[in-house]
């Protein structure tokens, strides 16, 4: 069978994209959840979206691909165009062209007897035209209505049917930000491809190109949110490979600022509490019930965000917060590290205590979670303080086995 550069189930790619080109850089002998065949074909397809992006080094375990993107260079996510990939049937877009091109106009309302006689009138034309029963077009209709393309109004006991108005775009600039820093990104880069060539005004030091892959799970918890219902996902351990079904009450998402991850936070009954999920690692979402108790969940994670630093939840509702507070010390012409203290502070405090140093503070479920930004400014930290004694005693066996390491005098005491 010849390779088809189209594809009908986004969720294989998305694996394989993401398993390949984004984290695991596998040669073609290392991945075994496939054929041979599979794998080729699906590089192939990759590499015909991809191509402009894609290297490979070769390894003694064969030749391993994967992509290099300069966000320098590239203003706009490449890997948007694995969304607007997806195949269809003769059928499919001989249908759609031509229901559009009869309702062009959208003042335009027939009725489905109506729009069966002028699809035969519009493919008498042809030597062979492929047919389409009244059953066939109401199905399209009403996939159409369902997306808002179509709208269905009754007179009397007959339903008529009609396209929705055009929509003003927005300004391409919205867009254009919206399409690289928003969650369903995506969107915005349809919404692009139908504006004009313009100047593209924005750069980004840091962009997470990565969350394009999660944008249909993403949209469908988004979804759910809006309808206050339960949702069934399966979520692969990454370790263990192995997958599990969890039914969730879906409340917020949160996007990582130092990696660009993405996170549902969500209620589990089954715990009867509040945890979080890497969106990454979803690999379904299907719709639930309505939950009648979502506002009451919503209220109570937005109690507890002011106390969250990353994604950590407390255990339970009723858990203290850990209290944490370092000070650092910098020169006469360094007065941006105060400045950063105060840019990355989140949930925590900043307070200047001379021309020459500050002291950060917060109050948080989790400090653990705070030790890898802390470690940031550890030449000038001259305090360190919490009120959880183990992670303050990692963080300074942490100092200690640097002083080792280095050799640095003073390695065994404070």
């Amino acid at each position: 069978m010849a390779y088809y550069e189209l594809i009908k189930n986004f969720d294989r790619i998305r694996d394989y994209m993401r398993e390949f080109y984004l984290y695991g850089f596998k040669s073609r002998n290392e991945y075994t959840r496939k054929s041979a065949r599979s794998y080729d074909d699906e590089r192939r397809r990759v590499e015909s979206w991809l191509g402009d992006y894609m290297s490979f080094r070769q390894t003694p375990e064969g030749k391993n691909v994967f992509l290099s993107i300069d966000s320098r260079v590239s203003q706009h996510n490449p890997l948007y165009a694995a969304w607007k990939t997806k195949s269809f049937t003769d059928g499919d877009i001989t249908l759609h062209f031509i229901l559009f091109d009869i309702l062009r106009d959208p003042d335009t309302a027939l009725t489905l007897s109506e729009l069966s006689d002028r699809i035969d009138e519009y493919l008498s034309g042809f030597e062979e035209p492929k047919m389409f029963d009244e059953s066939t077009i109401r199905k399209k209709l009403n996939e159409y209505a369902e997306e808002g393309i179509i709208l269905r109004e009754k007179r009397g006991k007959t339903l008529y049917y009609r396209r929705a108005g055009y929509a003003q775009l927005p300004d391409a600039d919205v867009l254009d930000f919206f399409s690289e820093a928003a969650p369903c990104g995506v969107v915005g880069s349809f919404l692009l491809d139908k504006t004009p060539p313009h100047a593209d005004r924005f750069a980004f030091k840091h962009h997470y190109i990565t969350a394009a892959m999660d944008s249909e799970i993403i949209c469908s918890l988004f979804t759910a949110m809006g309808e206050k219902r339960t949702v069934e996902m399966q979520v692969i351990q990454r370790r263990s490979d192995r997958t599990t079904e969890s039914q969730v009450v879906p409340l917020r998402i949160r996007v990582s600022v130092q990696s660009g991850r993405q996170y549902l936070l969500a209620y589990v009954p089954r715990l009867g509490r509040i945890t979080s999920f890497r969106t990454d690692n979803i690999i379904s979402v299907r719709p639930g019930e309505p939950c009648e108790q979502f506002d009451t969940h919503r209220r109570e994670l937005d109690r507890m965000i002011p106390r969250l630093w990353g994604i950590s939840m407390p255990v339970s509702a009723d858990q203290p917060p850990e209290h944490i507070s370092f000070t650092v010390e910098y020169g006469y012409h360094e007065s941006h590290i105060h400045r950063r203290l105060e840019r990355e502070k989140r949930c925590g405090t900043v307070e200047k205590l001379s021309e020459n140093s500050s002291r950060f503070s917060a109050d948080v479920y989790d400090t653990l979670e705070m030790l890898p930004w802390i470690r940031t400014f550890i030449c000038r930290i001259t305090a360190f303080e919490c009120s959880n004694r183990e992670v303050e005693a990692r963080f300074r066996e942490d100092l200690l086995r640097m002083y080792r390491m280095y050799g640095l005098e003073g390695g065994e005491g404070e």
